[in-house]
């Protein structure tokens, strides 16, 4: 079985334009937040009444894999933006995409990691405001989106999908969920629900190793995740095998709500974009992944794609 050649998620955009019939709809805040730039994220207040200037600064990555080690991994991370911003910071595990969401918008979570699907919806649900991402020395970013099965799954192609059940990790997932539902319709002719029987892990770990386990039969992941795993010897390669893989979306945005202080969120950027990654944690759990440093992102530019799939799926973004 080999893998498909590389393939960029036209037809993902080509179902948005059919589905709208015009041109992807209009990105919309919560009526809590105001856009007077255009940037498409939440203004800082500009009453400074409103402003929060927290003692201790909460942090989230998002929930992909095992929170008990990446509270380990991001440790010395959270050490230097104590010392840059003169703030605690505490690092939040947090279970689902649902729950940190939850937190941000309730101020409970002022820092975070929100993962590429669920991104949209933290803009314009919990405010935030995302300026950073992981990325290669030569400032090359992303991952794939893969659908993958395990050898005696029976699955050669993906066109054997249909009639079984293929397994997701959760709806708020551009690669677990969003993006290959919309390329399952678009380019395989098959709709989720009809054609074939869909599930959900909760997490993409829990998708590679339920496949490597042969517990799933074939299921979409992002193979940033899976790469890792597989680094580390969670998995073996050989326990997987690749169905179809997308071209480049991009990953995870750092960011930080919309009403800390602003002097106090410039300060958060100066921690990301000043951390040394030589030898830290971060760069021996996300060099896997061939990541060596933060870069600055533009949710309005780097996030278009993400937000025309999401119009493809016929998502609407509910804050109430």
């Amino acid at each position: 079985m080999q893998p498909l050649t590389r393939s960029m998620m036209t037809g993902a955009i080509a179902l948005a334009a059919l589905t709208a019939g015009q041109a992807q709809a209009e990105f919309q805040l919560s009526e809590r937040f105001t856009d007077a730039d255009g940037d498409l994220v939440a203004d800082i207040p500009e009453d400074e009444s409103q402003w929060l200037d927290p003692d201790t600064l909460i942090f989230a990555y998002t929930p992909v894999e095992d929170p008990a080690v990446y509270a380990e991994v991001w440790a010395g991370f959270l050490k230097h933006m104590e010392e840059v911003t003169g703030k605690k910071v505490q690092f939040f595990p947090v279970q689902s995409n649902a729950a940190q969401i939850e937190a941000m918008r309730a101020g409970r979570l002022h820092v975070a990691g929100f993962n590429t699907g669920s991104n949209p919806l933290a803009v314009a649900c919990a405010g935030f405001r995302p300026f950073a991402m992981m990325a290669a020395e030569d400032g090359s970013f992303g991952y794939e989106m893969e659908i993958i099965t395990h050898p005696e799954s029976g699955i050669d192609e993906v066109e054997d999908i249909r009639g079984k059940t293929l397994t997701h990790t959760s709806e708020t997932s551009n690669s677990g969920f969003k993006a290959p539902t919309a390329l399952m319709a678009s380019e395989f002719g098959m709709t989720s629900g009809e054609d074939y029987e869909v599930d959900f892990s909760g997490k993409h770990d829990n998708s590679v190793l339920g496949v490597a386990n042969q517990d799933y039969a074939v299921a979409t992941v992002a193979n940033s995740v899976k790469n890792r795993m597989i680094d580390r010897g969670v998995v073996d390669a050989d326990q997987l095998e690749v169905l179809y893989q997308s071209d480049t979306f991009p990953t995870t945005g750092y960011g930080a709500v919309y009403n800390l202080a602003p002097e106090l969120q410039e300060a958060i950027k100066e921690a990301f974009f000043s951390f040394d990654w030589e030898g830290s944690e971060l760069a021996e759990e996300f060099g896997r992944s061939g990541d060596e440093q933060f870069i600055p992102i533009s949710f309005k530019e780097h996030w278009s794609v993400i937000r025309q799939i999401d119009d493809a799926n016929g998502v609407e973004y509910n804050c109430s």
